[in-house]
């Protein structure tokens, strides 16, 4: 007890640490600090959401005769879908999709849907992107076995064996 006593007393400006409530930012993996990337990031993401918006736009400006029978527009602009990111050959881009509604009562099957061809409803990757992937699995790349080893791996997984022992 007279260690845990001792301990008790000593004075706060010995311990190393002055204010547990120092928080140190860490490097994420989607971060990057060049400020070339960054614009061009930016610069791609407000050109996707202006073109979403004119697609949007047109399909909406088809279809303004068509009317309700009390004379209101039947299909109008809605709204924005969640954000979500879109993984592109720059990184990802945060997007939010313009919702188109059609006003009538209807049943659901005369009621007129707005599909973008920019944009498919739950698509998360660019199409370049995924004809990319399966060339690069193809080549070993993603698996890490583009390089040949000396010694056998040691991980259970491909992640590891790339964070541990292989670092491709």
């Amino acid at each position: 007890m007279a260690g845990a006593e001792a301990c008790q007393t000593l004075p706060k400006e010995r311990y190393a640490l002055k204010n547990d409530t120092d928080i140190i930012p860490l490097r994420q993996p989607h971060s990057l600090d060049d400020p070339l990337t960054e614009i061009a990031r930016e610069g791609a993401r407000r050109m996707l959401a202006a073109a979403l918006r004119a697609e949007a736009d047109a399909f909406v400006a088809e279809l303004a005769e068509t009317r309700l029978p009390d004379g209101r527009q039947r299909v109008v602009r809605h709204g924005y879908g969640p954000e979500r990111e879109i993984q592109t050959g720059i990184g990802g881009l945060a997007v939010r999709r313009p919702k188109v509604r059609d006003r009538s009562a209807a049943n659901a099957e005369d009621k007129i849907r707005f599909n973008s061809a920019i944009l498919p409803r739950w698509a998360r990757r660019s199409r370049s992107l995924d004809a990319l992937l399966p060339v690069l699995y193809l080549r070993g790349i993603l698996t890490g076995t583009s390089k040949r080893r000396s010694r056998p791996c040691s991980a259970r997984t491909p992640r590891t064996c790339r964070l541990v022992c292989c670092r491709a």
